[in-house]
This record gives C-alpha cells, sequence and structure tokens, in this order.
C-alpha cells in the first residue's frame, strides 16, 4: 500500500492497573480510547511493563494502537521509555537510563519535567533526551508545563502531550497530534510513531485535570514523598553500619 500523509492523536502517557495508583483495567482503557477517537496510546505504569504489553496484543481487537512502554523511576527523576517491551532497570541514573531504552529500540521522553513534588527531573540532570512532555492534565497552576516547552524550545528538542491518566475519564485529555506520512494508517505500527516523535512533526493539544483533583492528588504526592523521607531518615543510621561493616569485612 502507498504511504499516505496524514496526521494522528497519541496519548502518550496513560497508566493501567499495572500502576500501584491507578486501578483501570486494559480492556476498558483501550475501549475508552477507541470511542474518543484516538489513534494510539503508550501504557505506561510505574516501573511495570507487563500490563502495557498485554494492552499491546489486547489492541487487535480494537481500532487502536498500543506503544508498549513504561514510566521509569530513575535515580534523578521519573522518565518515559516508549516502545520497550523489556523492562529498564529502576534507580540507575537518569542518562544511563536513557542510554538503556535507546539500546532497547525505544524512544526516552521527560514527563513532568521540573514538577519536583511528583519526580519531575531537574534541568541540571538532562543532557541529551529525545523529547520532553511540554503538557501534562496533572497540572496545578500550569507553570510547570510552560517551563518545559520554554526548555523545549530552547535546547530544540521534540515537543509531547500525555494526559497522565490515573483514571478512565482523564485518557485522551491531552494528546500529541502528529503530521507525518504512514505507511498505513489503519494499520499503524507503533514504531513509525515513535520515528515521527523524534522527527518533531508535533502539535500539542490538552485540557488541565478538574482543579479538586489535581489538588488532592497533589496532596496524596506530598504525603508519598513526606513518608518515604521519614522512612529514609530512620533507617539512615542501620544503612551507615551496614557500610561500615562491609568496608571492616
Amino acid at each position: 500500500m502507498e504511504s499516505e500523509s496524514s496526521s494522528i492523536k497519541v496519548d502518550l502517557h496513560v497508566h493501567s492497573e499495572g500502576s500501584y495508583d491507578c486501578k483501570e483495567p486494559v480492556e476498558l482503557i483501550l475501549e475508552h480510547a477507541d470511542d474518543t477517537e484516538l489513534d494510539a496510546i503508550a501504557i505506561t505504569d510505574h516501573n511495570s511493563i507487563e500490563k502495557s504489553l498485554e494492552a499491546k496484543e489486547k489492541a487487535k481487537n480494537y481500532d487502536i494502537t498500543v506503544i508498549p512502554g513504561v514510566e521509569v523511576s530513575t535515580k534523578n527523576g521519573h522518565l518515559l521509555a516508549l516502545g520497550v517491551e523489556t523492562l529498564p532497570e529502576k534507580g540507575k541514573p537518569f542518562m544511563q537510563t536513557v542510554d538503556r531504552i535507546r539500546n532497547l529500540g525505544g524512544v526516552a521522553v521527560v514527563p513532568h519535567p521540573f514538577q519536583t513534588t511528583r519526580h519531575g527531573v531537574r534541568k541540571s540532570c538532562i543532557d541529551d533526551i529525545d523529547a520532553v512532555e511540554v503538557y501534562n492534565s496533572w497540572l496545578f497552576t500550569g507553570w510547570k508545563n510552560r517551563k518545559a516547552k520554554k526548555f523545549a524550545n530552547e535546547e530544540n528538542y521534540p515537543e509531547t502531550a500525555g494526559s497522565d491518566a490515573h483514571s478512565i475519564t482523564m485518557v485522551g485529555k491531552a494528546y500529541t497530534e502528529i503530521n507525518t506520512v504512514f505507511s498505513d494508517k489503519e494499520e499503524l505500527e507503533y514504531k513509525e510513531i515513535l520515528e515521527a516523535i523524534k522527527n518533531g512533526s508535533n502539535h500539542i493539544y490538552g485540557k488541565r485535570k478538574p482543579l479538586h483533583l489535581s489538588a488532592w492528588d497533589y496532596s496524596k504526592a506530598m504525603a508519598r514523598k513526606t513518608a518515604w523521607g521519614m522512612r529514609e531518615t530512620l533507617f539512615l543510621p542501620l544503612k551507615i553500619e551496614k557500610m561500615l561493616f562491609k568496608r571492616k569485612k
């Protein structure tokens, strides 16, 4: 079939029941994405890829393409690994994880950058990246989205948008429209989509999450971060003791 120039709508940041903070089954997500006339979605659970691979297989029963992926917790913040079918190891330095994603044939995208309350990566950690998420529907004031867009423009990185959906109603609230040449729009291959994203022919569309829900999510995120900090403080003496014991051996 001849190639055709067209545009597609892709939500590049969606969570499923594979994430600890989401309970939506992949079948329901696929059905909703199909109903909202998205052409493709990326299932990007936290440090888990099983449901994303499941969605990729089940997408054959829907008029939707699934990009396999994961939201990896690096040492320096979260990172979207799009187009990977092997789980990158979490807890590694940011740029080391970027290299690992590329070696796996994937595309590395910085999600919600600079949003430290949500494990966003700081600018100083980003030496090279494939794309920057400049619109994330989990916004409170929108300032960090604007900061991300400014950074992407200054560094000439391709821009993406994602709903960061943790509930079915948010799927497709933000999406990336990609204008390029596809071999067959009716049977999109996710690798074609990834190549188009890196080429930068992208337009961003999005609606914010309702303010009261964003406020609630931010409060939960802060509570988790505080709990993590307290846990690290409480166990610090034990970690030091273990390190000293290893040195003595």
